[in-house]
């Protein structure tokens, strides 16, 4: 079993996120406990290849990017960055905040509880805004995704836009992940509206320009 997925070992791999921990607060920073909770993913199993190899390059190398399951530990909803971004605004200025959140080749990554990749969609279907939703990828069981480094590694590669910070982080479930989708296309839809006092203009009237008179 590789160090990386234990809580008792001389050799500490978190060591150099602690040190960071305290007196700061960086949402791009994953924390020495939000390391273990993403190690606890992997259901402490490691295989000769796959996701076990993939945990054990990131135990060698953190500001690599690592490869962990969903459905037990966390679902991930894909969405496009834009609508995603207009997600989280609503979250956080509305709502009940996030958990963490990825970018990773041009998609933005949610992190959200167990069961919300199978519900979300269902949801959606029944939301008479829904249609109005670009349609995310739900991850949940049996699917796998890549998650940043631990360490930020300056690359243009997956990044945290809120890391995890905590061994029990807060995950919003299907029904908040609603809310987020419809409140940021209502916002939108708002935006779109031009409300103006004046009363719409005859097309058959005479317009004088009276920008030169005196």
């Amino acid at each position: 079993m590789t160090t990386w997925l234990r809580d008792e070992t001389p050799h500490d791999i978190f060591r150099f996120l602690r040190e960071g921990d305290e007196g700061r607060h960086q949402t791009a920073r994953v924390t020495s406990d939000g390391a273990a909770w993403l190690a606890s993913a992997a259901g402490g199993r490691v295989a000769a290849g796959g996701r076990g190899a993939a945990l054990a390059r990131w135990e060698a190398r953190p500001a690599s990017p690592a490869v962990l399951p969903c459905g037990t530990v966390f679902d991930v909803v894909n969405v496009d960055p834009v609508f995603g971004r207009r997600m989280l605004d609503r979250l956080w200025s509305e709502g009940p905040g996030s958990g963490p959140v990825a970018v990773h080749r041009g998609r933005m990554m949610l992190f959200a509880a167990p069961g919300t990749a199978q519900r979300l969609p269902a949801l959606l279907d029944w939301e008479e805004w829904g249609e109005e939703v670009p349609r995310p990828f739900c991850h949940g069981v049996g699917d796998a995704v890549t998650v940043p480094p631990l360490a930020p590694s300056g690359t243009a590669g997956p990044r945290w836009l809120v890391a995890p910070d905590t061994r029990h982080p807060w995950l919003p479930g299907p029904e908040v992940v609603l809310w987020a989708c419809v409140r940021a296309v209502r916002a939108l839809s708002a935006a779109d509206v031009r409300v103006s006092i004046f009363p719409p203009a005859d097309p058959g009237a005479n317009v004088y320009d009276v920008s030169r008179r005196r």
